[in-house]
């Protein structure tokens, strides 16, 4: 597998990678997708969502940063599994489990 990572360090939004963090995502990024599926409710112009869009997009890549940096070997893991097994969750729940012990929900 690729590594997860960019040359500066970065996380590197994969779907592997948005698939294994897909729970913390729900959990710490709540509010902001709310706010941008009342918004694209009330209006389906995509420019009149452009900034709630931004929002979520901000709070996932913060999100990523700070999963890979406390728990970088479960999440790599993880990320791994997800890649090997094309993102099928019932094929890496070992790899779920340990993760997410290493960084709960909060």
């Amino acid at each position: 597998m690729a590594s997860p990572v960019d040359a500066s360090g970065e996380l590197v939004p994969t779907s592997a990678v948005l698939m294994a963090s897909s729970k913390h995502m729900a959990t710490r990024c709540y509010v902001e997708n709310v706010e941008f599926l009342k918004c694209k409710k009330k209006d389906p112009n995509p420019e009149k969502c452009l900034e709630q869009g931004r929002q979520v997009t901000r709070c996932v890549l913060s999100l990523l940063k700070d999963l890979h940096q406390k728990c970088t070997k479960e999440m790599d893991g993880y990320v791994g599994c997800m890649y090997y097994s094309t993102n099928e969750f019932d094929l890496c729940r070992k790899e779920q489990q340990t993760f997410e012990k290493a960084c709960p929900l909060e």
